[in-house]
């Protein structure tokens, strides 16, 4: 399944992977986005890596699915054995024996291939380098299972049982200490890679998949299993084992190209992580690598070629290996009478009538026509891979081999070292089995070409449509092409007897170098019907030494780190601590060691205040403002809480006149420049103070200051909330205990405590109190006179309920408005809350705004909505069936049904008694002097309603009262009052509504002589 080193797969990404041929997932694993620290690190990578040299053995056998080939694997490939040196292949030498005993000869060999041993010649040194001369493995298999089996193709999952054998005799041929890198294997193939000791640790972000395109272009009986490996953090390595369709006709041929094409587009590895753990690469595909090899049977033939003539050819250099006895098709007493049937001249021996002359130079290989290199050059035109890469048809993107000079490799009867099949079929010789590999750079050239083909393709189409046809003999060529200038062509054979090393230039930006050294089959490996091959390149290649980077990174991110810090904006915050002031109760002593501005205890109405500093502290402009805080469920949303407000000392750099969100506005300070900014915290929201007695709020919050391309500095805030009266019930306030909420030590007052009050308490004091201030105010006027001035209550039948024009609207009355809350939060004297220079009369007003703000304020108001709902089910059922009660019979009326909220029904006498006593003080003060003729008279306005003077008594002192009580009525109705759905009813219902609760008020307000 596909795995990787150093990443992790979700459980259903497992589960596909055991799919034979499923698609590789897409790793998830996120980019780094530090380039610059990337780009810095990689500029000086020459500080930390190291050249690094590496042998890398590329191995590929079709075991055919036969019983003892585990036997023979590590042999010709640890050991690199079973190589016939008289036709072995690419960089093979002459033999030179290591050991006493001669190795044992062909016809020993394949009399005892079948006793269920290694087949490989007893006594064989091996031809190619192998042991601990290698430093990467990767051998692929296939046909490890019987793939033409139904019920094995479409097994769900892999026995691992078989690849198990080799596997094990892998590893104990393999010198101590080499470990397995990557296995895969998808129903017939498999593919091991191991690694030794020296090249081990620098082995990272292993990637292994599998890619299968046999029965519905899916499953995995024909398909690749491939592995990515990075080496020292620097060079990309893909090993891909392919098993293509078989075949010799023109569909198989079509087929394989199809399936080397799927295999390319599908195939996906996980992401490459660093050695710190930094992901660098998500989801690379085939291409991206710097190295790759493509090996297995590609199951390529020999295009068009009769398939005896082909055998007979190659048995030319077979047959001095064929035992004496042999009765292949091909064996000495076989030859002679098979040699009429090829259509194919064998080479002339060019031999001499006279005798050899022992005095001629021989001649080389390629120039011999006896040779067998020159058989094989004659044979690789035909050859379909060669032919389908001229063609760009597959394998034509980059994909080189190394110099062919061996026998193909297919198909040989098993036990036989060169006996070509002589079963019925006599299948046609051919190269199945390849190893191609490919640079990063012959990709890049490859696509260089394309585009340049492609852009001369467009300019010769361009040049036709303008009527410009070069067709013609005479006409001028346009485009000509030059072999040495406009690339290489294709070279039947190229032999390089003295390779040089290819340089590369990888993804990561290193130079790498590769050599081919080895191309060779195993002809001498007889139990399977395929002859194994590999191949041994010599990579160069730069490894990063850990511990260098590792340091190099901290310098290089300390230098970023230094000189990004030294160009961003960098602001500082300092929050302005008072050593704190006096309230009525309390010392407001804010928490020194809160990191944020903390606003101390706060009390219902009154402001408290908070200075913060900001000073530019960088070295460049800084540019910030205030964005909206993170909030979560319940809270506001916004840049600031609605409790408090923020001015600066500084205008914003584009001020607009037209808008009034301050908040948003950027401001912009020089170095060294400060700006300072005012916090100011006023709870006077009545379901906020009801919230916070209540302990479901909390004055808490964080605000967020941005620097434009800077940090974000985080401001906390916060407060003590002091218990109030006011938000509460009725029910509540009578069971608070004398000493008012605060003594309660902040606990809200539990409702199975005792009832202490017929109604709250603090109804008892402002009622008292304004009646008191009332007599005194109005003793006051007579006796002062306040020269040509107008009381107010002569100008304005609200009063002392409604603001007068002279009612002082400043901050000096928001203080003294705070202060009278707390004194009857604390139920201590209104003296506390006044100065000496306060008169009785704007202490008056002061009290009379206070009563009206607390009934505003409670939960279920003096009358609830219960008790309205019936009072006004009793008018209305009066005002349809006509029925009228006289004053007295509707106030008992009313009384009556108030009787069942006992403390409600004495809050409610309690203040109507208190506005008839004070209404019919202030009328009989506003009484017009007896001899003034009545239409002369004039009455006080009438703030709260509009009133026709014919509807008034004709008598003045009479008139004044009901506009007194009328307005009264109408102020206190809506404070008083608590009724239920008057958001739903339209404008005209609520103004019926209104009037029957003005009514009420009035039945206990009027006396027999005010009508």
């Amino acid at each position: 399944m596909p795995s990787s080193e150093n990443g992790t797969s979700s459980s259903t990404d497992l589960l596909e992977a055991r799919i034979p041929g499923a698609f590789p997932g897409v790793s998830r694993l996120s980019i780094s986005t530090h380039q610059t620290l990337s780009q810095a690190l990689h500029a000086r990578r020459a500080e930390y890596t190291k050249p690094r040299n590496v042998r890398i053995k590329i191995g590929t056998w079709n075991v055919a699915a036969l019983k003892g080939t585990e036997k023979d694997v590590a042999g010709w490939f640890v050991g690199g054995k079973g190589v016939e040196e008289s036709i072995a292949g690419f960089g093979i030498g002459n033999p030179t024996s290591k050991s006493d005993k001669s190795r044992e000869n062909v016809a020993e060999q394949e009399a005892r291939s079948f006793k269920y041993g290694p087949t490989i010649p007893k006594h064989d040194d091996g031809a190619v380098p192998g042991e601990d001369e290698i430093g990467l493995y990767a051998l692929g298999l296939q046909e490890i299972v019987d793939i033409s089996s139904p019920a094995e193709a479409l097994r769900p999952y892999t026995d691992p049982t078989v690849s198990n054998r080799f596997k094990s005799s892998l590893e104990e041929a393999l010198p101590d200490g080499y470990q397995l890198v990557a296995e895969q294997q998808l129903v017939g193939l498999l593919l091991l890679i191991y690694a030794s000791p020296a090249v081990h640790p620098h082995v990272n972000s292993v990637s292994t998949t599998s890619v299968g395109t046999g029965l519905m272009g899916y499953m995995g009986n024909k398909g690749a299993v491939t592995t990515r490996i990075v080496l020292g953090e620097t060079t990309r390595l893909v090993f891909i084992n392919a098993h293509l369709a078989a075949g010799a006709d023109r569909a198989a041929l079509e087929r394989r190209n199809w399936d080397a094409s799927q295999i390319s587009s599908r195939t996906r590895f996980d992401s490459i992580v660093d050695g710190m753990g930094v992901s660098q690469v998500s989801g690379e595909c085939l291409g991206e690598e710097d190295f790759a090899f493509w090996f297995g049977d590609l199951n390529y033939r020999l295009e068009g070629m009769p398939g005896d003539d082909v055998r007979r050819l190659l048995t030319r250099h077979t047959r001095d290996l064929d035992p004496p006895d042999s009765e292949g098709p091909f064996s000495t007493s076989s030859k002679s009478s098979d040699s009429s049937a090829s259509s194919i001249a064998p080479p002339s021996d060019f031999s001499n009538p006279k005798g050899p002359d022992l005095n001629a130079v021989p001649l080389p290989p390629e120039l011999d026509p006896a040779s067998l290199q020159t058989t094989i050059s004659s044979l690789l035109p035909h050859d379909e891979l060669r032919q389908q890469q001229r063609a760009g048809k597959a394998f034509h993107d980059g994909w080189n081999e190394g110099p062919i000079q061996f026998l193909p490799s297919y198909k040989y009867d098993v036990g036989k070292v060169g006996v070509f099949d002589s079963s019925e079929k006599k299948r046609c010789p051919s190269w199945c089995d390849r190893i191609l590999y490919r640079t990063r750079a012959a990709k890049l050239r490859h696509e260089t070409k394309e585009r340049e083909q492609e852009q001369a393709r467009i300019m010769d189409e361009e040049m036709k449509s303008k009527g410009i046809d070069h067709a013609g003999d005479d006409e001028e060529v346009l485009y000509d092409y030059d072999p040495d200038t406009d690339g290489d062509t294709y070279d039947e054979y190229d032999e390089n007897p003295e390779p040089e090393p290819e340089a590369v230039l990888t993804k990561e930006g290193f130079q790498d170098e590769i050599l081919l050294e080895y191309y060779s089959a195993h002809m001498r490996v007889l139990s399977s019907d395929h002859k194994p091959l590999d191949a041994v390149f010599g990579l160069k290649y730069d490894a990063v030494i850990p511990e260098l980077k590792a340091a190099i990174h901290q310098e290089v991110a300390r230098e970023l780190d230094r000189q990004e810090n030294e160009g961003r904006p960098t602001i500082t915050v300092v929050v302005d601590r008072p050593a704190g002031s006096a309230s009525l109760e309390n010392k407001d002593t804010p928490d020194t060691n809160y990191d944020g501005v903390d606003f101390g205890d706060v009390q219902f109405a009154k402001p408290k205040r908070r200075n913060i500093t900001i000073a530019n502290t960088g070295r460049v402009p800084a540019t910030f403002g205030f964005t909206d805080r993170p909030v979560e469920e319940g809270q506001s949303p916004g840049t600031f809480p609605p409790w408090l407000s923020v001015t600066f000392d500084k205008q914003p750099d584009k001020p607009d006149k037209s808008s009034t969100d301050t908040l948003h506005q950027q401001y912009t300070l020089d170095p060294a420049d400060v700006l300072n900014i005012e916090l100011r915290l006023k709870i006077e929201m009545i379901d906020l103070v009801r919230n916070l007695n209540e302990g479901t709020a909390t004055l808490e919050d964080i605000l967020v200051l941005r620097v434009h391309d800077g940090r974000d500095h985080f401001l906390p805030i916060r407060g003590h909330w002091l218990q109030s009266a006011f938000a509460r019930s009725i029910n509540k306030l009578i069971r608070i205990p004398e000493g008012g909420i605060r003594k309660l030590q902040h606990q809200k007052p539990a409702c199975d405590e005792g009832v202490k009050w017929s109604a709250p308490r603090e109804l008892f004091r402002l009622t008292e109190a304004i009646e008191d201030l009332t007599e005194r105010t109005l003793a006051d006027w007579d006796m002062t006179g306040h020269g040509s001035d107008r009381a107010p209550w002569q100008h304005n039948a609200g009063w002392p309920f409604t603001k007068d024009a002279r009612y002082p609207a400043d901050s000096a009355l928001e203080t003294t408005l705070a202060n009278v809350y707390e004194v009857l939060d604390c139920d201590h004297s209104f003296d506390k809350a006044f100065g000496l220079e306060v008169t009785p009369m704007q202490r008056l007003e002061v009290l009379a705004e206070t009563l009206l703000e607390f009934l505003k304020s409670l939960q279920d108001g003096i009358v609830t909505q219960d008790i309205w709902r019936q009072l006004e089910d009793g008018i209305v059922g009066r005002e349809k069936s006509k029925q009228q009660l006289s004053a007295d019979e509707e106030r008992l009326w009313t009384l009556e049904v108030l009787s069942s909220t006992p403390n409600h029904n004495v809050s409610f006498v309690l203040i109507t008694s208190m506005l008839q006593r004070v209404a019919n003080e202030i009328a009989n003060a506003s009484k017009p002097d007896p001899k003034t003729p009545r239409s002369s008279v004039d009455l006080p306005a009438s703030p709260q309603v509009s009133i026709r003077r014919r509807t008034l008594s004709k008598v003045p002192d009479v008139a004044i009262r009901q506009l007194i009580k009328r307005n009264y009525a109408t102020l206190f109705a809506d404070a008083m009052f608590r009724a239920a759905d008057t958001d739903k009813m339209k404008d005209k219902e609520k103004a019926v509504r209104k009037e029957r609760m003005i009514r009420i008020l009035e039945l206990f307000l009027k006396e027999e002589d005010d009508s």
